[in-house]
C-alpha cells in the first residue's frame, strides 16, 4: 500500500470515529471499545458500549533513517515492535503486556526495563493528533498550540481525550541480548546498586541497555541486567515449557533474541499464570503454547470476576475473603527498602517486581520529579483480609505508605483516595484548567470519577 493510501485510510478511520462521537446524544457515557484491557478497575459489562475505534489499529510508517515510527492510537506494542524489529528497532520503552496499546500507554502510563534511561512511553512521542472531548481533531506538541495538552495527556486516561495518532522515537537493537541476574540478601543493598547504575548507565564499566528486579523475598532478590549482543553461545526460550521468572534464581547469565527478551514477561503474565495451574508440568504441556499470554489470563480474571467462581468456592469452604491486590507503585529509590519492609510484613505477597525509572521532563499528572531515581514497584494478586478489617485494608495501607514516602501510584487498578487527595496527587489545577479547554462540557468522564470512583 502506497504512503498515499495509507493517510486516506487514517483519515476515512478519523473521520468516521468523529461523525460516531458526535452521533451520540448530550449526556449519554462515551467510551472507547477496546478488545482488550489491561486495567483493573473493573466496569459491568452491560454498560453502554463504546465508541468503536478497531479501524485505528496499525502502524502507518517507519522511518529507519530518522528512527521514528508513525503510530495509531490502538495499535498494539505487539505489533508495534514486529513492525520496527524489522528496522533494527524498537520502541524506547515497551510495556511488558503484547495487548497494551500505544494509546493507553501514553494517557495511562507504560513502564519496562528501559525506564532507568529513557523514562516512560509518553517522553519519545513528537506529537499526538487527539480526538479531544468538545469533538475538535487537534494535534499536540511540545512546543505548538496545544503544547498544554501534549504535557497533560499522559495520565488522564482518556478523560481528556482519544490518542488518534502518535509520531514516536525510537532506538536501534541488535539481535540477542545478554542477561545477568545479581542476587542480593539486602534490600537496600539492591537499592544503592541500582541507584548507581542509573546514574552511571553502567556496570562494570559495560553499559546497560536493559535493568529490572524481582523480589522472592526479604533475603532473595534480584536486579536482573541486559547487554545487547550481536552473537550469543545460545538462546533460551521461555515461550514454551520453561518459565522466565524460575530462571532469574536457576542462572546467573542467560540470552535470548531481542524480541523474546522484550516478550519475557507476557508468556506467564509475569507468574501470575500460576493462579490457573499454568505453570504445573502437566497443565502447561496441555495448555497451547499460542494460549500462553497475557490477554488470556486477563479475560480468565474477567470471567472470574463476573461470575464470582472462585469467592463461591471458598464462601463454601469458610475461608476468610480476599482482597485483589494489584498495583504499580514508584517509591524514590533511597526509600525502597523501607516499602519493601513494610511490604513484607503487612501484605507477604510474592514475588514482587521492581523497575528503576528517570523521568526525563516534569509531567504535570503523574509529577515525577525530572531527574530522581524512582523504582516501580508491581504486585498483582489476592491477600487474605484480616479479621475485622475493611475489605480494602491492604490497598489503602499501601496508598498511605507511598504518599509518606514520596511517591506516586499508578491508576490503572483500584484507588481508594478521597478527592482532595486525589487532586493533590494528580495536580487538579492543571487538571481542571485542560478539562475547561479541551472538555468544557464534561462529556468525557472526569479522572476522579473515573479512576476511583469506578464510573
Amino acid at each position: 500500500m502506497t504512503e498515499l493510501a495509507i493517510k486516506d485510510d487514517h483519515r476515512r478511520a478519523v473521520e468516521a470515529l468523529t461523525r460516531s462521537y458526535e452521533a451520540i446524544p448530550a449526556g449519554a457515557p462515551v467510551r472507547l471499545a477496546k478488545k482488550t484491557s489491561n486495567l483493573f478497575r473493573w466496569r459491568d459489562p452491560s454498560a453502554a458500549p463504546g465508541l468503536d475505534a478497531s479501524d485505528l489499529d496499525r502502524v502507518l510508517a517507519v522511518d529507519a533513517e530518522e528512527m521514528t515510527a508513525q503510530v495509531q492510537g490502538m495499535t498494539t506494542y505487539e505489533d508495534l515492535v514486529d513492525a520496527t524489529l524489522r528496522h533494527g528497532l524498537m520502541p524506547t520503552v515497551v510495556p511488558q503486556l503484547k495487548t497494551i496499546t500505544l494509546g493507553g500507554a501514553v494517557t495511562g502510563l507504560g513502564i519496562e526495563s528501559t525506564s532507568f534511561r529513557d523514562g516512560l512511553p509518553h517522553e519519545a512521542v513528537l506529537e499526538m493528533e487527539i480526538l479531544t472531548g468538545d469533538g475538535r481533531v487537534v494535534t499536540a506538541a511540545r512546543d505548538n498550540e496545544h503544547a498544554d495538552l501534549f504535557r497533560g495527556f499522559p495520565n488522564s486516561y482518556g478523560t481528556l481525550g482519544y490518542a488518534l495518532r502518535l509520531k514516536i522515537e525510537l532506538r536501534r537493537v541488535k539481535p540477542y541480548v545478554r542477561v545477568r541476574h545479581l542476587r542480593f540478601a539486602d534490600a537496600a543493598e539492591l537499592a544503592r546498586t541500582m541507584a548507581e547504575i542509573t546514574e552511571s548507565g553502567a556496570f562494570d564499566g559495560e553499559p546497560v541497555d536493559f535493568m529490572d528486579g524481582t523480589v522472592f523475598g526479604p533475603g532473595e532478590q534480584y536486579i536482573s541486567l541486559g547487554f545487547f549482543a550481536d552473537e550469543v553461545p545460545y538462546t533460551s526460550d521461555y515461550t514454551g515449557q520453561k518459565i522466565y521468572y524460575r530462571s532469574i534464581q536457576e542462572r546467573s547469565v542467560d540470552f535470548l533474541t531481542v524480541r523474546d527478551y522484550i516478550w519475557r514477561w507476557d508468556t506467564d503474565w509475569f507468574w501470575c499464570s500460576g493462579a490457573f495451574g499454568v505453570q504445573h508440568p502437566v497443565v502447561r504441556r496441555l495448555w497451547p503454547d499460542r494460549a500462553k499470554r497475557s490477554d488470556v489470563y486477563r479475560r480468565l480474571v474477567a470471567y472470574d470476576r463476573r461470575y464470582h467462581i472462585v469467592a463461591r468456592v471458598e464462601r463454601w469452604r469458610g475461608l476468610r475473603p480476599r482482597e485483589d491486590v494489584i498495583q504499580d507503585v514508584e517509591v524514590p529509590v533511597e526509600r525502597l527498602a523501607e516499602f519493601l519492609d513494610l511490604f513484607h510484613a503487612k501484605v507477604g505477597m510474592s514475588p514482587v517486581w521492581l523497575c528503576p525509572l528517570r523521568a526525563k521532563e516534569r509531567w504535570p499528572l503523574y509529577p515525577l520529579e525530572p531527574g530522581r531515581t524512582y523504582v516501580n514497584v508491581g504486585f498483582w494478586g489476592t491477600v487474605r483480609i484480616p479479621p475485622g478489617q475493611i475489605p480494602e485494608y491492604h490497598n489503602r495501607l499501601i496508598e498511605r505508605e507511598v504518599a509518606a514516602l514520596d511517591g506516586h501510584k499508578s491508576l490503572y487498578s483500584t484507588a481508594f483516595y478521597g478527592r482532595d487527595e486525589f487532586w493533590r496527587y494528580y495536580d487538579g489545577g492543571t487538571y481542571r484548567r485542560l478539562k475547561g479547554a479541551y472538555d468544557p462540557a464534561g462529556r468525557l468522564l472526569d479522572l476522579y470519577d473515573k479512576c476511583v470512583r469506578g464510573r
